[in-house]
C-alpha cells in the first residue's frame, strides 16, 4: 500500500480502504460525539468493530500504547455506546475495538487491540 501522505485523512482512506480489501463494510467514518470521535465503524463478519486508525511518519509500532493508553480506549468506547444508542439496529451484535496502523509502506491492523464490553 502506498500512501502519498500519512496526514490523518489520508491516513483514514487508506485504513478505510485496506479495511475494505479485506471484507470489511465500512458503515460510518469521523463519528462524533460529546465523548469522542471514532475514526472508522464497520462490519466484519456480522461483528461491529470500532476502529482507531494511527498513520505515522517517523514513530513506530511501538509507541501505539502511548498513543493509544487507558484514557484514550475510555474515550474510543464511550464513544462507541454513544453510537449503539443512536444506532439500536446494532444492539444485538458483537463489537470489537481494532487499530490500524500505517507507516510509510506498511499497514499492521491489531483486530481486538483492546476490549470492552459495552
Amino acid at each position: 500500500m502506498k500512501n502519498k501522505s500519512l496526514d490523518g485523512k489520508n491516513g483514514e482512506d487508506s485504513a478505510a480502504a485496506y479495511l475494505e480489501s479485506a471484507g470489511f463494510l465500512i458503515i460510518d467514518r469521523n463519528f462524533r460525539s460529546k465523548t469522542g470521535e471514532i475514526d472508522i465503524i464497520a462490519l466484519d463478519h456480522g461483528t461491529l468493530v470500532f476502529v482507531e486508525v494511527k498513520a505515522w511518519k517517523s514513530y513506530a509500532i511501538e509507541n501505539l500504547e502511548y498513543a493509544i493508553d487507558f484514557k484514550k480506549q475510555r474515550k474510543i468506547i464511550e464513544t462507541a455506546k454513544c453510537f449503539l444508542l443512536k444506532h439500536r439496529e446494532y444492539r444485538e451484535t458483537a463489537v470489537r475495538f481494532d487499530v490500524v496502523f500505517l507507516r510509510q509502506d506498511a499497514v499492521t491492523h491489531l483486530a481486538a487491540a483492546f476490549m470492552e464490553s459495552v
